[in-house]
């Protein structure tokens, strides 16, 4: 019996691309609901007025611009006819709570915003005359604007800013953002001068068409080292092993050297506190260079013990590279992926914005109307945060499923000319057979993900105020389960892999991968040492090479000098481009190791037990054999390893 109550057994082969069935029904229909149930909280916010309050705008007494409005009980100025005021206007509008996130000001909905600076109050009472639309608060006739004593509370901070429509959002904002400067200092902490800062937005505007060249040259670098990293994968795998190599035993030696120095330096003439300083110093010596040398002779035995597991990952990454000239489409995969995340979050956002406007009016503690939720209505939020990281996870899973499948496809096909539309193909057994899967695979990831973030969100407010213990227990946990997350991550990974070769549930894929990446242990090590060393390093020469780049593309304008804020903006960036392509590339590498694993388990190149494996990884297995026959030269040989191997079928592309 399968895990988690499939019905495959433990000793069942694997048989790929023979048989497709639908796999973890159960879990697409939880997600359905799931999904259902974040569709309608949108649908509730918009029945209940959020939308209109969000879109329209309303005043500090619950009116709703633009329309025609019911009293509230208890409040004097609400349900008002606002059919002709379709503007949101604050009367101080850079009165910002920046901890709450809103403007601590009374609002009101007038006709039309004000396109001058006002400078006094008979300003403000013509503007009113004339347009009118009145800027002071609703007890406060236009003729009085100028003689009421109480005109300086519910009249407009003085002088009145110009201000402008937003699109879609009929707010009046400020046309200069300068008012603006005490928010910004408070997010960016690290500029102390306006002037600083100014310079540097003004920089970047200066430069906004090099800045967006340059992102433009981070996204073609990243593609076209996705094709090329295979021909200069082996002079980075064998720099960094010279590099590590050499570095430890310079290391090494250095800690020896010091340790003899500072013994001859020993002598009886030092003082007593210096001399019991300086032994202390030369015995903290002696115990660094033990450690290192012992760090460093097994470090060196690990080396001579995984180089030729080191030549696995070199293989892998040339058959990458051949799998991106197959399918090119891949390269195009992290696009598609962001744009369906873009989509998603800027309807979340969207939503939450309506959550933030729905509810039952309530009058607060200055005597205006609050929109609050009650009951088991205020949980909704929790629901639809819940929902951005689940489906989040299920998009990012949805990509993973989608890259598998197709190296899946390209791997397990013997004749490579009669791949016809592979990605495609992926992505239809995906959506008509696999959904469940990535569900639940996307669930297990969010039950760990959520946990986290609420421990860092306790962790960040209680920061200063939690004594040593509890921080050190707090870091912990959170370390803990992003350990685990990110082991998950590989296992579900690896499960989609598995999925797609056998079209089983997420269980039972989870647990073949599982045996199988236990049984190739040391070569999963050092692909995931090796080959992830190499991608972070391709992410560097991306980013250093788009940086470099900038410099000569700032220099050559000469009109501006403070690189800075440009620099960083292009070298984000670039990173994130980077690491988004080469994500799509540590994948194919994944799901290579697992088909070449499985393929060398039941397969031994024989008649009818051929290959499916490229020619760079034939000759990886050919030269194991070859080591394995030498070393048995002169006793029984093994039967197994005299059998010849037998290539792929006729037709298949070793380009």
């Amino acid at each position: 019996m399968g895990c988690c109550g499939s019905k495959e057994g433990s000793t069942r082969e694997w048989k790929p691309l023979e048989d497709r069935s639908c796999t973890d029904i159960p879990w697409l229909l939880i997600f359905v609901l799931f999904c259902v149930g974040m569709g309608f909280i949108c649908g509730f916010a918009v029945a209940t007025g959020a939308a209109a309050r969000l879109v329209s705008g309303y005043d500090s007494y619950g009116n709703i611009c633009g329309q025609k409005n019911t009293q509230v009980e208890g409040i004097e100025y609400s349900g008002l006819d606002q059919t002709k005021n379709k503007y949101v206007f604050f009367l101080d509008p850079c009165n910002l709570d920046i901890v709450n996130r809103r403007i601590k000001s009374i609002a009101l909905c007038v006709s039309e915003c004000p396109s001058t600076e006002l400078h006094t109050l008979k300003e403000v009472q013509e503007f009113g005359k004339n347009n009118g639309s009145k800027l002071c608060s609703y007890q406060l006739e236009v003729s009085k604007y100028t003689t009421d004593p109480e005109s300086s509370k519910l009249c407009p901070k003085l002088p009145v800013p110009p201000s402008k429509s937003i699109p879609l959002f009929h707010r009046c904002t400020p046309v200069d953002v300068s008012c603006y400067a005490n928010f910004a200092e408070a997010l960016i902490t690290f500029v102390s001068d306006n002037s600083v800062l100014h310079r540097l937005i003004s920089g970047v505007m200066t430069s906004k068409e090099i800045i967006i060249g340059l992102c433009f040259l981070s996204l073609v670098l990243s593609m076209i080292l996705m094709v090329i990293i295979r021909y200069i994968s082996t002079v980075l795998v064998w720099i960094l092993t010279a590099l590590v190599v050499l570095g430890s035993i310079g290391a090494t030696g250095v800690l020896w050297w010091l340790y003899v120095d500072h013994r001859k330096s020993l002598t009886d003439k030092l003082p007593a506190d210096q001399l019991e300083v300086s032994r202390d110093n030369v015995q903290a010596l002696l115990v660094y260079a033990i450690a290192a040398t012992v760090f460093t002779v097994i470090l060196l035995l690990l080396m001579l013990i995984m180089r030729k597991r080191v030549a696995l990952t070199i293989a892998l990454f040339h058959v990458a590279g051949k799998v991106f000239i197959h399918l090119p489409l891949l390269v195009f995969q992290p696009f598609w992926t962001f744009l369906a995340l873009m989509f998603f979050w800027s309807y979340w956002v969207m939503v939450l914005l309506f959550l933030a406007t729905t509810g039952d009016p309530v009058k607060n503690e200055q005597g205006f109307v609050e929109f609050k939720m009650s009951g088991p209505l205020q949980y909704m939020s929790w629901y639809h945060f819940v929902g951005l990281i689940w489906i989040s996870e299920f998009i990012l899973a949805c990509q993973q499923m989608t890259v598998a499948g197709a190296v899946v496809t390209y791997y397990f096909t013997r004749d490579k000319a009669n791949l016809t539309l592979p990605i495609l193909e992926s992505v239809f057994r995906l959506l008509r057979y696999h959904i469940g899967t990535v569900a639940k695979g996307s669930f297990i990831i969010t039950l760990v993900k959520i946990p986290r973030l609420i421990l860092m969100y306790i962790h960040s407010q209680l920061k200063g105020k939690e004594n040593a213990c509890a921080r050190c227990i707090l870091k912990t946990c959170i370390c803990c389960l992003w350990c685990l997350e990110k082991c998950l991550n590989y296992l579900n990974q690896n499960a989609y892999a598995a999925t797609a070769i056998n079209s089983t549930n997420f269980c039972t894929s989870a647990r073949d991968a599982f045996v199988i990446l236990v049984e190739n242990a040391l070569r999963v090590a050092a692909i995931n040492t090796v080959g992830d060393f190499v991608l972070f390093l391709g992410k560097v020469l991306i980013v250093c090479t788009t940086g470099f780049a900038g410099v000569l593309a700032l220099n050559y304008q000469r009109d501006y000098t403070v690189w800075v804020l440009p620099l960083i903006i292009v070298g984000l960036f670039a990173f994130l481009v980077a690491h988004c392509f080469l994500s799509i590339f540590e994948i194919v590498v994944d799901v290579l190791f697992l088909c070449f694993a499985i393929d060398t388990k039941y397969n031994d190149g024989t008649p009818g037990k051929e290959y499916y494996m490229d020619k760079a990884l034939m000759e990886f297995v050919e030269n194991s054999r070859r080591s394995m026959q030498d070393k048995s030269r002169g006793g029984r040989p093994n039967s197994a390893d005299g059998r010849e191997l037998k290539p792929m079928a006729t037709g298949a592309s070793s380009a």
